[in-house]
């Protein structure tokens, strides 16, 4: 996770679940609470751990004395292992149990933290976050579809909602308490946060949560793999973007590297035809309003991540911030995101969505290019009022977003819906990471790359407007 607050879609993994009332298995109110703080825990530390990181890389970059592209992979091990396992472990949560998945995801994930910790080489670091994504991996489907499984349909909503507010909180916080812990200890104490959240989790878990029913799923392995090389080959690719830098690739490998990556997405494309159990049913490229939202999705994720990567650097190496100055920097954009979502989503149910969703991905294209445009100017006028306007835009995109990516499909079909849109989200930020590692080394590759992140946002704004037709399920209201 590169940008601070959680991911398009979650509800959708909740939502999914049969309702335990209707199954025979009613769960005691005491109970459900329990599990519900054990399942915000374990997303929390996730989004806090994400958004935390963000202007520790500073710090940690020189702590390494590492070039762009390489501190990149500190981000993006984490990223890929997520975007190419997500699916397949809200798979193995079915098969195994919910508790028994998000428990081993948790313990996954504290040790992983512990050994980012002691890291004594960005190598080593590299390989923990790597570890670190596989858990969460485990760890995010599990305790959204945990939730599903604990509370009936008519108490999903209050459920939901705290969930949600929790992850504004922890993710609108991050930053903040990354940059304090980072000031005034070092940046490894940024991962000290998860392994007491873990344990408590475990412990949760073992005292409340109750016996499981196990579905009979097969796992798409091969379709993963296939995933990984290619967006392992792509990410890369684009981190040699830039002037030679001593340990860079030669060009022509690089490029190679790149083709490679499009003819792997392609044998996946090829692999999920044939395959008999498919991580991305090849109907779904059918269904026309999936696949604009989900374009737009990675167009604008891709431009917000290439931001989140770049600014943390600005502010701390070039405008000489602290790195608690940093992370409050950051609040317009998380606090915005999280208190405006909501009245904005239910603006978007009386006018319908279409203009909602064109309107904030093209003021999040503004906003980049009030960045790129401000890198001279005041922090007032460079940063702190485009932060706050990519908040608001943001807000205004996030809801109406999930709405019509879960409207598109059959209730049935919810699940899928929204593990694939995640993935996109996450495929986004890998891609704009590592663009954004590449191009900044050149010396107006900051503002190039603001630019280019203008181009993508305002690209999803008009695909939207252009190219979504009208629903026809859900009452959703298009204007």
């Amino acid at each position: 996770m590169s940008q601070p607050f959680a991911e398009p879609c979650g509800r959708g993994f909740i939502e999914a679940e049969p309702c335990p009332r209707a199954l025979g298995r009613e769960i005691a109110a005491t109970h459900k609470r329990m599990l519900l703080t054990a399942c915000v825990l374990a997303s929390a530390m996730a989004f806090i751990d994400g958004s935390a990181l963000t202007v520790a890389l500073p710090m940690l970059r020189a702590f390494f004395d590492a070039d762009l592209a390489t501190v990149q992979w500190v981000l993006n091990g984490y990223v890929l292992a997520l975007a190419a396992l997500t699916m397949i472990g809200g798979a193995l949560a079915d098969v195994y149990g919910k508790a028994r998945m998000l428990k081993i995801g948790c313990l996954g994930f504290g040790a992983a933290s512990a050994a980012c910790i002691v890291s004594p080489s960005i190598e080593w670091l590299i390989a923990a976050r790597v570890v670190q994504g596989i858990s969460a991996a485990l760890v995010t489907p599990a305790s959204l579809a945990l939730i599903g499984a604990t509370y009936p349909k008519e108490e999903r909503n209050s459920a939901i909602g705290i969930w949600a507010a929790a992850s504004a909180l922890t993710t609108a916080g991050g930053p903040v308490l990354g940059g304090w812990l980072t000031e005034t200890f070092g940046w490894q104490y940024v991962f000290a946060i998860n392994p007491p959240l873990a344990l408590i989790v475990v412990a949760l878990l073992t005292i409340y949560a109750p016996a499981e029913q196990r579905a009979q799923r097969r796992f798409d392995f091969v379709g993963a793999a296939i995933l990984a090389g290619a967006l392992v080959s792509l990410a890369w690719a684009l981190s040699q973007i830039g002037p030679q830098r001593p340990g860079m690739a030669n060009p022509v490998l690089a490029a190679g590297a790149g083709v490679s990556g499009l003819g792997m997405l392609a044998a996946y494309a090829v692999w999920e035809r044939f395959s008999s159990h498919p991580m991305t049913p090849p109907w779904l490229l059918g269904n026309r309003p999936f696949v604009v939202l989900n374009v737009a999705t990675l167009l604008v994720y891709t431009g917000l991540a290439v931001m989140f990567f770049l600014l943390s650097f600005d502010l701390i190496d070039r405008r000489h911030l602290t790195p608690t100055g940093a992370g409050l920097v950051f609040l317009p954009f998380t606090l915005g995101v999280g208190l405006l979502s909501q009245p904005l989503g239910a603006l978007a149910d009386r006018i319908g969505v279409r203009s909602m969703l064109s309107v904030g991905p093209l003021g999040a294209a503004l906003a980049f290019m009030l960045l790129a445009l401000g890198k001279d100017a005041s922090l007032l006028l460079g940063v702190l009022l485009p932060v706050t306007l990519l908040g608001i835009s943001f807000a205004v995109l996030v809801t109406p977003l999930t709405t019509s990516v879960l409207a598109s499909v059959t209730n049935s079909e919810e699940g899928l819906a929204s593990g694939v849109n995640n993935a996109v989200s996450r495929i986004a930020q890998l891609a704009g990471i590592a663009f954004a590692a590449g191009l900044a080394s050149f010396a107006a590759g900051y503002i190039a790359s603001l630019i280019v992140a203008a181009v993508l946002a305002a690209a999803a704004g008009v695909l939207i407007a252009v190219m979504l037709p009208r629903p026809t399920r859900k009452h959703l209201q298009v204007s």
